[in-house]
């Protein structure tokens, strides 16, 4: 079967989808910004205990946002398929997953002063870090819930109202936070607990809009989200449930991947703690790019695979796999060719220290240019994956690539071979190519064989 769009329709399609995408993931990260920002105008060990309640947040966050990321490609399949009611009960029942992992969770935030304790913690900054996450625990439900909604919403091709709403949160929460953080306009001075009551209100708020908009926009009301939200459906919950466990691991290893690196940087000395901190913010900005590209791949892929057309998931991949690629190539020239002024943006270059932070910053930059191709890849392949519903073996090559080949030839290159700082980064390219590899392997693998049984067929 031939499919009607070239590969300008396919590239078109896939942008269409994936710039606000991209937007969205950029304001994702500027919420965190914000967040570091205006704690650290206000105390040293607040910030500390923030950036430690944020990042232990963001771990169970990661591990839960399975179920709502396999809404993704299960949406898309059925919408492909012309079944409005599948679309219906895949995405309630990531809602419900969502829920359900929100509300088992807590008692690890409840009770997370004596975890950071016996993590090794200063008693100041886990008394502090429990505060925070006893009030940003309860945001967990709704900030699962608002992963699920953007991804049932931009399935359906409607991507421009996750990016407003996430805008919105990020302008919302700058408000929050001045309120609740300082004690300005009559609010009460709340400190870090003021953080995370802002992060917790944005949190309803968005949930609160994008359930709004998916219920009572007249195009949506066809696939009936709320009616008798109550309602299960099993079958589809032990579906979404077998997809999005493995999504969320597989996220919760290449999180880990980074936070190991960072780790062993500590071990080698402060400046290129420093230098390792930026290099990494400069590429997990490059990387939302490449992250929207992925998850437009994986609602195009669904919709090929919904349809029965492989001519299409074919052009289709290899469109997204050209765009990923084109994009990192242009970060490669930036990164190796203003590496100085772009770490410098991150630092007072009256301070000392500043100077040997960006001599260094420079030289993590150019293997940056490396880890840009291998990232790029990796992610677009899961995307590809995802599309077509294979989570489960992607998992395990990717914990292989990560913390089997990455994580070990991080430290034997940096500390027994005596390469240091640079050692490691060598190290996670190599985890990060051995993923890129095999799961762009396993993807066009699984598409030849389906090709093959078309033609038995």
């Amino acid at each position: 079967m031939t499919h009607p769009l070239t590969h300008t329709g396919h590239a078109r399609a896939i942008l269409a989808l994936g710039l606000p995408l991209i937007g969205s993931h950029l304001a994702q990260m500027a919420l965190h910004v914000a967040d570091t920002v205006m704690m650290g105008w206000y105390g040293v060990t607040e910030l500390a205990a923030t950036v430690l309640g944020a990042s232990s947040f963001f771990v169970i966050f990661i591990l839960g946002s399975g179920f709502a990321q396999a809404v993704m490609p299960m949406v898309a399949a059925a919408l492909a398929e012309g079944d409005e009611t599948q679309v219906r009960r895949d995405a309630r029942m990531g809602l419900w997953l969502s829920i359900l992992f929100g509300l088992a969770s807590y008692p690890l935030f409840w009770w997370s002063g004596p975890i950071l304790l016996a993590l090794g913690q200063h008693p100041d900054v886990a008394a502090l870090g429990q505060d925070y996450l006893r009030v940003a625990g309860l945001g967990m439900i709704p900030a699962l819930m608002v992963m699920a909604l953007k991804s049932y919403l931009s399935a359906l091709g409607r991507t421009q109202v996750v990016l407003w709403v996430t805008l919105g949160s990020v302008l919302l929460n700058i408000v929050m936070n001045w309120a609740f953080i300082f004690g300005n306009w009559g609010a009460p001075e709340m400190g870090v607990v003021g953080a995370a009551l802002a992060t917790l209100s944005v949190q309803l708020a968005s949930v609160l809009a994008l359930g709004l908009y998916a219920g009572w926009v007249p195009e949506l009301r066809r696939f009936r989200l709320w009616q008798r939200f109550w309602r299960a459906d099993w079958v589809a919950f032990g579906r979404v449930f077998r997809l999005g466990w493995p999504i969320g691991v597989t996220g919760l290893m290449e999180s880990g991947l980074f936070q190991a690196s960072a780790l062993m940087m500590g071990w080698i000395g402060t400046v290129e703690l420093a230098a390792h901190g930026i290099a990494m913010e400069v590429a997990a900005l490059a990387f939302m790019v490449h992250l929207g590209l992925s998850n437009a791949v994986t609602i195009r892929t669904a919709h090929a695979d919904g349809a029965g057309d492989l001519q299409a998931m074919r052009v289709g991949g290899l469109v997204g796999i050209a765009l990923s690629f084109l994009f990192a190539v242009a970060m490669v020239v930036l990164f190796l060719a203003l590496p100085e002024p772009i770490v410098a943006v991150f630092l007072d270059m009256s301070k000392p220290e500043s100077a040997q932070i960006v001599a260094f910053g420079t030289v993590l930059l150019a293997l940056a240019a490396l880890f840009q191709l291998a990232d790029a890849m990796q992610v677009i392949a899961l995307g590809l994956l995802r599309g077509v519903q294979d989570t489960k073996v992607p998992m395990a090559l990717a914990a292989i690539s990560y913390w089997g080949i990455g994580i070990p030839c991080s430290y034997v290159l940096a500390f027994p071979l005596g390469m240091g700082a640079v050692g490691l980064w060598l190290g996670l390219v190599v985890g990060l190519t051995c993923a890129a590899a095999s799961l762009m392997w396993r993807f066009w693998a699984g598409w030849r064989q389906r090709v093959g049984a078309v033609a038995v067929g």
